[in-house]
């Protein structure tokens, strides 16, 4: 499943970016200029750093993005962001990798995140460092340990990122429960907890519906009948609290936002690279999900009676 958590990570980073900038730089709305939005330099990154052939590569949920400053002058720095799920022995070096390629291309600042998702609330290092006969360097990031973080502390903020966060939570509490029915049990609980909270906050409605998409997608069950259960909660909770309904919710924004968009690069890049197996694997999840087929078939560009065989 780390395809589809990948497709999950790029479509929220680029769908609640400012809210990312803002929760981990409380001073980012003096920083940064938000009216001019900012500029997702995908291709920029893969000329510096081409994606690797192997599909489990660490090197794919990299975010190079333009963000204007408050400078006054035309002014923008590159931030430049890692989600790694499973660490690497080779990660700061390859950290560095990025820095020195990006400010060799651009010449511009740089700021680097690296977001863990690891289960394990072990620290990692964030800086890499080199140290020879005299010279010697030091390259330092910012770091984030999701497994590490406060769940009141996260419940208490207004930031739409931090349900980002308790998402990712959420679905790693179930990482070593080997029962299958206790872990849905669990994880039913926790993804419904957090969409009673994400539907009581005051958050714009395209971004409830991108946070929304993330939360169903990303906290999986293993009996697929939990995800009915589910849907049919949140279509109460929602019907109480809003006059949108859960077809609007989820469905328009899956259509227009989070997965849609990213499943859509990724198959649009896979088709231009011959990898029509790409699209099937993805069709085949989302049939999982319960998906309808004229849905599945606008999403990944197959045909019905394609997807009805698989």
């Amino acid at each position: 499943m780390r395809r589809k958590d990948d497709i999950l990570w790029k479509g929220i980073l680029e769908d609640v970016f400012d809210d990312f900038l803002c929760f981990l730089n409380p001073d980012a709305s003096d920083i940064f200029d938000f009216d001019k939005g900012f500029e997702f330099l995908d291709k920029e990154l893969e000329q510096v750093f081409p994606p690797e052939k192997d599909e489990y590569s660490p090197k794919v949920i990299d975010k190079l993005v333009k963000v204007f400053t408050k400078s006054g002058n035309e002014e923008w720095i590159l931030v430049h962001i890692e989600v790694q799920g499973q660490y690497q022995k080779d990660f700061g070096s390859r950290m560095f990798t990025y820095f020195y390629r990006i400010l060799d291309k651009y010449q511009k600042p740089i700021v680097a995140y690296a977001i863990f998702t690891e289960a394990n609330t072990k620290e990692r290092p964030d800086h890499f460092t080199l140290d020879f006969m005299g010279t010697s360097l030091r390259y330092t990031f910012n770091t984030y340990k999701i497994a590490s973080q406060s769940d009141g502390e996260l419940m208490a903020s207004d930031n739409p990122f931090a349900l980002v966060v308790l998402t990712v939570k959420a679905a790693l509490a179930g990482k070593n429960i080997k029962d299958t029915d206790e872990k849905d049990e669990l994880l039913f609980a926790l993804k419904l907890k957090l969409a009673k909270l994400l539907l009581t906050r005051q958050i714009a409605k395209e971004k409830i519906r991108v946070l929304m998409n993330f939360l169903k997608y990303y906290v999986r069950f293993e009996n697929p009948d939990i995800n009915t259960k589910f849907e049919q909660e949140v279509k109460n909770l929602t019907e109480r609290s809003t006059t949108m309904g859960i077809e609007e919710l989820l469905l328009d924004r899956a259509e227009k936002q989070g997965i849609q968009k990213g499943i859509e690069k990724g198959i649009q890049k896979g088709k231009q690279e011959g990898k029509r197996e790409e699209a099937i694997t993805i069709a085949r999840e989302l049939k999982k999900e319960g998906l309808t087929s004229e849905f599945i078939a606008k999403t990944t560009k197959l045909s019905v009676e394609e997807i009805e065989k698989l």
